[in-house]
């Protein structure tokens, strides 16, 4: 969306089904985006055996931030996610790989 409305709502209300967040698709990229942030930071900390709070205090982030990211309801901050990203140490932002020169018609 123009000139950020699109920010007015949260990421799980972007995608098609918000009931089924964060395994529904979003059409919105910065929506999916964080949906796949959420999916892949709620897979990590199942494998750590980590609680929220335990989260919350080896990366130093807030446990609500953490529990608001992982429910769709917020749009995480670049910091957020490096701090998330270091506690994992996996990779946490979505990655589909290069963008081929092709696809941008150049």
């Amino acid at each position: 969306m123009v000139g950020g409305r699109a920010r007015a709502r949260s990421p799980r209300e972007l995608t098609e089904n918000p009931e089924a967040w964060p395994h529904a698709a979003s059409g919105d990229a910065g929506a999916e985006a964080v949906r796949q942030i959420a999916r892949n930071l709620e897979a990590a900390l199942r494998q750590m055996d980590v609680s929220l709070r335990g989260a919350a205090a080896g990366s130093g982030v807030n446990r609500q931030t953490i529990a608001d990211l992982l429910a769709g309801r917020s749009w995480p901050d670049v910091a957020t996610v490096a701090r998330l990203i270091r506690f994992t140490q996996i990779r946490l932002w979505p990655s589909d790989g290069p963008i081929d020169e092709r696809e941008l018609g150049h």
